[in-house]
């Protein structure tokens, strides 16, 4: 029997806890396409380049990190917004999405998808809703031998603040635009903060607390959580699934 959208939706938003969050944008189905869905597409945006794609493999539903209707934001669909959804409605696809839950998921969330590349281990949590982490690298190594391995695995070169020889053992991070949680980072004593994004303030904390402070992309630290739901599903109900990503260097 072929697996209806809002079975779908129920069993996503039971797996990441939807309703424990207050978030920015709406967690689930966004815009409703066919009811009945076997093949899946994930992205980390739902840019017009990432629908298009999904389209043209044939995909039911889109599920993504960042979708529509941000709060505080323009409630009039017109231009880039009235041509995304006007495609979805045309070709009768439903997009899904899932902001902080999928930050937060403790096995399938950006943050651990994260930590399980980089090989850290984690001991807490912490910041807005308990979305950001903290831990333990397997094995302690300098800051410089950190950003290597970040680099290699995100394939990404990392902006550095901090001393490329000091020594790093713990470490918070926070995927995406998490560069407000690193004086938070501070007071559970870590070596390194690695997020997204920097702030103009970030830099003169990280150089007067010695605290290493590590930027490696908004879109570069997002990919692996919607990738990792996607394959979670594919398996659990049988269905096909396609990441389906669009190079940003922000």
């Amino acid at each position: 029997m072929p697996l209806q959208l809002n079975e779908l939706r129920d069993y996503i938003g039971s797996l990441l806890a939807v309703s424990r969050f207050r978030d920015y944008n709406p967690n689930g189905v966004q815009v409703e396409g066919r009811t009945e869905v076997r093949r899946i597409a994930t992205g980390v945006t739902a840019s017009q380049q990432v629908l298009e794609a999904a389209t043209a493999w044939g995909a039911d539903a889109v599920i993504v990190h960042h979708g529509y209707f941000w709060r505080g934001e323009d409630a009039c669909i017109t231009g880039i917004k009235k041509r995304r959804i006007a495609h979805l409605l045309q070709h009768d696809i439903s997009l899904l999405a899932y902001h902080l839950p999928l930050d937060a998921h403790p096995e399938l969330g950006n943050n651990a998808q994260l930590a399980a590349r980089l090989g850290f281990s984690v001991q807490g949590h912490f910041g807005e809703q308990d979305i950001a982490s903290y831990g333990v690298l397997t094995q302690a190594q300098s800051l410089q031998q950190l950003t290597s391995c970040i680099q290699q695995t995100l394939q990404r070169i990392p902006l550095v603040i901090g001393n490329a020889h000091s020594d790093i053992a713990r470490i918070a991070w926070c995927s995406g635009g998490g560069q407000s949680y690193f004086e938070q980072a501070l007071a559970l004593g870590v070596d390194a903060f690695l997020t997204g994004e920097i702030s103009e303030q970030n830099v003169h904390v990280a150089q007067e607390s010695g605290v290493a402070f590590i930027v490696a992309g908004h879109h570069a630290t997002e990919r692996y959580g919607v990738q990792a739901l996607g394959e979670h599903l594919a398996a659990h109900f049988g269905i096909e699934h396609r990441f389906f990503d669009q190079e940003n260097p922000v």
